[in-house]
């Protein structure tokens, strides 16, 4: 039966349950649904209850490290009894927090190779739980390489920590091979391969393809037909995810493509940085990330300005998708809107046109939006992603301006005023995500793989195969 009244606490029993009986485990849960308080319940309960004496330490992005955690623990009356140290700052002001008496600790993942020295001078590893909040960030371990952060981290994940608490809304935004990374810290490879190429070896495949232009053969990774099935049994026994529209009744985002034609001028220089594009990709084994990052110019000059040679300065090409900004401001008679913008070239175009916007990367606009104030919010969805909780209380609109290829952050910031955001501020209303595309361009592409989630190379081989 569905249920229609939510408390942040609703899910606290069902996730406790899971902590205390699987001590290395995944917790995936849409934000909204009161990740953080379930987790710190079950702290609450580790600590103080059933006596655990070594702290906790709990990872997350900044944001998070620095205000969620203290926070949502300061909210309720029965955590009033666990104490929650925020360890940001410079490394003086952390190592000062580190000396605080807590039950819980709480940093950002950037520390991380701070905090092995930290503890590799005569300190033991004092951490026997750790939480790893939005754990995607762990996805680039591999046993012989990857990020450095989360190298760090595995010298003591095994060792030192008996129980591992992975939290995020969104495991695998950029297909199965987000998961290793993150399940190692759980289970040392049992599950998914001892090693990264174990892993990619049973999942994965590469196909041999023709290039658009040259016909020179090329590889690409193919997901086995077999490999979802079998990787969701592998991580059953050690996961549990909560999907909102299984508990309440709530209505998916409403999209609302918004195109633009670009003025002639500024297509012709468009095409002009098209071109230069199809040139520098054309016979070549690229990686997704570069295919991503060569549109770069192009998906500028869709926006409306272009970076010159020196990287900082930029031009202004046109003003098509701010005009169109503005008529959805007015379509929505004062009700505010959060957009998310790419570029600080946009931004500051934005800022310019409309004078009362309030930039959330700012204290003082952050607070103004919680507030309620102002009818145009901007936000990078990189800084917006996790840790910003109460614009759902004045906001149910989001807006692209500007478009890029992570899947996750487009996600994440939908979420901050999404559909479960509105359930948990008691309001009975549906979302709106306004897409401003630029037609005829490779915004039409990064639309497309929101959609279909295809890797990036193969959108833009496609694309340029199509309009050649």
């Amino acid at each position: 039966m569905t249920r229609r009244v939510y408390t942040p606490r609703a899910f606290a029993p069902l996730a406790n349950d899971l902590f205390a009986s699987v001590p290395r485990c995944a917790l995936f849960a849409k934000p909204g649904m009161g990740k953080t308080t379930m987790v710190l319940t079950h702290l609450e309960h580790l600590h103080n209850v059933w006596g655990e004496s070594n702290p906790t330490l709990v990872l997350g992005p900044l944001r998070v490290a620095r205000d969620v955690w203290t926070d949502e623990a300061q909210k309720w009356e029965h955590l009033r009894g666990l104490d929650v140290v925020s360890v940001t700052g410079t490394a003086s002001e952390r190592a000062a927090a580190l000396l605080l008496p807590a039950q819980v600790y709480v940093t950002n993942y950037d520390n991380l190779q701070w905090l092995r020295g930290h503890y590799g001078k005569g300190r033991a590893w004092p951490f026997s739980t750790v939480v790893a909040d939005e754990s995607t960030r762990l996805k680039s371990f591999r046993t012989r390489q990857g990020g450095a952060r989360a190298q760090a981290l595995a010298t003591f994940a095994h060792k030192d920590v008996k129980r591992w608490v992975n939290l995020t809304g969104t495991p695998a935004p950029n297909g199965l091979a987000d998961l290793y990374g993150q399940t190692w810290f759980l289970d040392a490879g049992e599950r998914l391969g001892r090693t990264y190429s174990a892993f990619e070896a049973r999942y994965f495949a590469w196909r041999r393809a023709a290039d658009a232009f040259s016909h020179k053969p090329g590889l690409k990774q193919i997901t086995q037909p077999y490999a979802h099935e079998l990787i969701h049994e592998k991580l059953a026994d050690i996961c549990l995810t909560l999907d909102p529209k299984d508990w309440f009744d709530i209505r998916d985002p409403v999209p609302n493509v918004v195109e633009v034609d670009l003025p002639s001028k500024a297509m012709a220089k468009y095409k002009e940085f098209e071109r230069e594009l199809f040139i520098q990709l054309d016979g070549n084994d690229i990686e997704a990330f570069s295919a991503g990052a060569k549109t770069m110019k192009c998906l500028q000059l869709a926006n409306g300005a272009a970076y010159l040679e020196d990287g900082v300065q930029w031009a202004e090409m046109h003003g098509a998708k701010i005009e169109a900004l503005g008529s959805l401001l007015e379509e929505n008679g004062g009700a505010p809107i959060l957009c998310a913008y790419h570029f600080k070239s946009d931004r500051a175009r934005l800022l310019a046109a409309f004078p009362d916007a309030l930039d959330l990367s700012t204290d003082a606009g952050m607070a103004a939006a919680k507030a309620g104030r102002g009818r145009l919010w901007l936000g990078h969805p990189a800084g917006m992603g996790h840790g910003v909780d109460g614009l759902q209380e004045h906001c149910c609109d989001v807006a692209f301006f500007g478009h890029w290829w992570d899947l996750e952050q487009h996600d994440q910031f939908i979420e901050r005023v999404g559909p479960m955001r509105q359930l948990q501020a008691g309001k009975d209303r549906a979302v709106t995500v306004h897409y401003i595309v630029a037609k005829r361009t490779i915004d039409e592409v990064v639309v497309e793989r929101r959609a279909s989630k295809t890797d990036v190379q193969t959108l833009l081989l496609n694309y340029m195969k199509a309009k050649l």
